[in-house]
């Protein structure tokens, strides 16, 4: 099995390359137009700026994956929900790698105080997603339909979440 690790910035070229793969051939991403290296660069800085995980699937050097997670939405209330992204290299799908890297995404997340993280998957198709976050303990809670235009046609989201830790059981420290 791979090693999962944080990211670092030695790995934003493999992780601008596997995401560009996925924004231009897949509807899991509602992107069109693939990030340049420096505005993963920023992407990756805003997530540790706010002390959330960035990690990474590595065999050797070479990146499988990679998976991180950011506050829902940007006002503050939001900080103790976070929504995750996770991408794989085409070559490392179906091997459990994805599974193993989200398990360990949550927990990371716990741990930096996210008490619910919630997943919008772009496309009611994308069985895979779906089933990698259900694997997790993820539950879906909604679909908003045809809300998104790509590839010519309307893409529907898959809203599913997870509470962690404590959840909503207490208020936050």
């Amino acid at each position: 099995m791979p090693t999962i690790r944080p990211s670092q910035p030695r790995d934003i070229p493999q992780i601008v390359n596997i995401y560009a793969h996925h924004v231009l051939t897949g509807t899991g991403t509602f992107e069109v137009t693939p990030p340049s290296l420096g505005e993963m660069e920023g992407r990756r800085a805003e997530v540790l700026d706010r002390g959330l995980p960035f990690l990474v699937a590595v065999q050797g050097t070479e990146v499988l994956g990679f998976a991180y997670c950011n506050w829902f939405k940007p006002r503050p209330a939001y900080r103790f929900s976070a929504e995750d992204s996770i991408y794989m290299d085409t070559r490392a799908q179906g091997l459990g790698i994805g599974r193993a890297l989200l398990a360990e995404l949550a927990l990371q997340a716990e741990h930096a105080g996210v008490r619910k993280m919630i997943a919008v998957i772009g496309d009611s198709a994308n069985a895979g997603s779906v089933a990698i976050h259900r694997s997790v303990g993820f539950a879906p809670v909604g679909v908003l339909k045809s809300c998104g235009w790509k590839f010519d046609r309307w893409l529907d989201v898959v809203l599913m979440d997870k509470p962690l830790g404590l959840g909503a059981e207490i208020a936050p420290c």
